[in-house]
């Protein structure tokens, strides 16, 4: 949308410098009463009108006085919280943490969908013109770098969670994910399991490639070599679970136990498993991560790492409340939880094989 500039109104602010709610309010010919409703994303504005004035608001670059905003009071803050996560057992958690610290904040969180290619720089530059405080990403997006870049660029103050390598320009919040895979490992590998199956996650984030650093770690610890046609990707999703899963146990030596990089994966494990007449964990220990809602629901109950996700969430709203109202001191920028090895039903010792018959 093209806009023409109207003759700026007396005492509308207009100058050389950063633009004005008056510039804005000049170019899209509406008061700057409504250019502020259109900011605080009020509903008392006709959509015509709203698009109006964000197309005015792009056209000028305009970016609200956040730190002016945050002045004003706890009430005033306003945190965006973007998704697009795969599983709806970790996106369920994650908000219920995030909505739980925002009320305790007294903060209003805004939570939208942001879905990956070109929809979502359209999305963050309108959570921007709305003149958010900060934002949240939680995986995937913590890891996008073209959301990171029109956010940092716009000087949004961010904090991205379950990332494994946070930008300098933005606070973290995370869980040692190599340590946390490197010892779920380990517990297989104590249990007697020598072959051991592993499904990454997705490649374009990077907590997936530090659970595989993690499980190669403590095969090597134990001086297992390491084999590739044990390895096989996956997505975090159910779906790619099940094609994985098929694959690794597919082999002419399948694995004695497979270790799926979420719980959703791990889930579709057992489900192959089934499918194929195997106990679980009988014939085939399946190892999980996330402990997320699904690993109790399940059957067998899964074995896990607990990723404490809505505390992840929690502390990212604080972190970043903190950072707007100027309580968080400038060099506390990443966060580590702690992660927790949950044993339930679905790892045991690899069953004993009897010797095969010798043929006379």
């Amino acid at each position: 949308m093209s806009l023409t500039p109207r003759k700026p109104r007396a005492g509308s602010g207009r100058h050389n410098g950063a633009p004005t709610i008056a510039d804005v309010a000049a170019l899209a010919g509406v008061s700057t009463m409504t250019v502020s409703r259109v900011i605080n994303a009020e509903n008392n504005v006709r959509d015509s009108t709203r698009e109006t004035v964000n197309a005015a608001i792009g056209q000028l670059n305009y970016a609200p006085n956040r730190a002016a905003r945050s002045l004003a009071g706890a009430s005033h803050l306003r945190l965006g919280l973007l998704y697009s996560n795969p599983s709806s057992a970790y996106l369920s958690e994650f908000l219920v943490g995030s909505l739980d610290q925002a009320g305790r904040s007294d903060i209003q969180l805004v939570v939208e969908k942001c879905e990956l290619g070109d929809h979502e720089r359209r999305v963050v530059e309108r959570m921007i013109a709305s003149g958010i405080d900060g934002v949240i990403l939680p995986p995937p997006l913590c890891d996008s770098r073209s959301v990171l870049d029109v956010l940092i660029a716009a000087k949004v103050p961010t904090v991205v969670v379950a990332t494994g390598c946070p930008p300098a320009e933005c606070a973290a919040i995370s869980i040692d994910d190599r340590g946390a895979a490197r010892e779920m490992t380990r517990h297989l590998i104590e249990l007697g399991h020598a072959r051991i199956g592993f499904i990454s996650g997705n490649p374009n984030l990077t907590a997936s490639g530090q659970r595989l650093e993690g499980y190669r770690a403590a095969l090597a610890d134990a001086s297992i070599p390491f084999d590739e046609r044990l390895v096989t990707a996956g997505l975090f999703t159910y779906r790619s679970g099940l094609d994985a899963a098929d694959e690794l146990l597919e082999r002419d030596s399948p694995p004695s136990a497979i270790f799926a990089s979420n719980d959703d994966m791990a889930a579709a494990t057992v489900a192959v498993a089934h499918r194929r007449g195997l106990d679980v964990p009988g014939d085939l220990t399946v190892c999980g991560f996330d402990d997320s809602a699904l690993a109790t629901t399940i059957w067998p109950e899964l074995t896990t790492i607990h990723q404490p996700i809505a505390d992840m969430s929690r502390a990212a709203v604080e972190l970043l409340t903190g950072m707007l109202r100027g309580k968080r001191a400038a060099d506390v920028r990443h966060v580590t939880l702690d992660y927790t090895l949950i044993r339930r039903q679905s790892d045991a010792a690899p069953r004993r094989r009897p010797p095969a018959r010798v043929k006379k």
